[in-house]
């Protein structure tokens, strides 16, 4: 049976279609402008444009960027291919969107038109995010065991920095990367103050920044970095072990939903349902 496109079928149309417009024109400035922004950063300072990034305006770009850093800035992530999944993304689900309104111009089929057309637009942006959360939860787990490597190396007669590149190359997650990094910026004429303040900037865990400060702190003043690795490394093992107490109280509120919804009523129609047969058949 063919379709026939009345006047009000019309109207979630050019609605979607001004929308898509929208958001591609949207994406191409904010391609277009802070490459060429950078680009002019770079001639005029002689500075990486990645190094430049903090002079750009504040809002989503920025955003965007610190959570491609906070990721460990993946290649595949990177903030220019976000931005050109996003409409890519909402231009794959508007047709069938479209052709699902134009079949019943229900308000409730728009919303959820409109509602999925959102989702797969932010849905690179929440991928990024998560990768991010992923990586921070990884360097929270690794940074007690490297700490005691470290704790050892030093007490061995290595200094930090020896200790440092040992946990590095022994490692293989991220927590290892940005060690190796450090000691890289180190290497090439970087302060270690400045190395040390970079890896907090780039590091998305609060552990590792607060140890971070702490080897600045002892470096300052002259503390026997021994004492503060060994310090470091028992309250990072006493955290991991109260997250892990964390996690293991909130399964028994996480299991609830399911239970009730679930499993319940399975239950309650395997152990009513004869009871009410008999006694529809007693009493019928």
């Amino acid at each position: 049976m063919p379709v026939v496109l009345v006047p009000d079928a019309l109207l979630p149309v050019a609605l979607a279609a001004a929308t898509s417009t929208a958001v591609a024109v949207l994406v191409l400035l904010l391609i277009g402008l802070p490459r060429a922004r950078r680009t002019a950063l770079a001639a005029t300072e002689g500075a990486e444009p990645r190094q430049r990034a903090r002079v750009l305006p504040h809002g989503y770009l920025g955003w965007l960027e610190a959570r491609w850093v906070l990721a460990g800035r993946p290649s595949l992530w990177a903030p220019t291919r976000v931005l050109v999944a996003k409409p890519l993304l909402a231009l794959a689900v508007l047709p069938p969107a479209l052709l699902w309104v134009v079949l019943d111009a229900a308000p409730l089929r728009i919303l959820v038109a409109v509602l999925v057309l959102t989702i797969a637009f932010w849905a690179p942006d929440l991928l990024l995010h998560s990768r991010g959360t992923e990586r921070r939860n990884r360097i929270a787990a690794e940074l007690p065991d490297t700490l005691d490597q470290m704790t050892i190396s030093v007490e061995a007669g290595l200094g930090f920095e020896a200790a440092m590149a040992k946990a590095a190359a022994n490692g293989s997650g991220p927590l290892a990367a940005e060690l190796t990094r450090t000691l890289q910026d180190m290497s090439i004429g970087r302060t270690r103050r400045d190395a040390y303040d970079a890896l907090a900037e780039r590091a998305p865990s609060p552990d590792l920044r607060r140890f971070v400060r702490a080897v600045v702190q002892a470096d300052a003043y002259g503390i026997s970095i021994g004492d503060v690795l060994r310090v470091q490394a028992s309250e990072m093992r006493i955290k991991r072990r109260q997250r892990a107490e964390e996690q293991a109280m909130k399964v028994p509120v996480k299991v609830l939903f399911p239970l009730m919804l679930c499993i319940l009523p399975v239950l309650f129609i395997v152990i009513l349902a004869p009871a009410a047969i008999n006694a529809i058949g007693t009493f019928g």
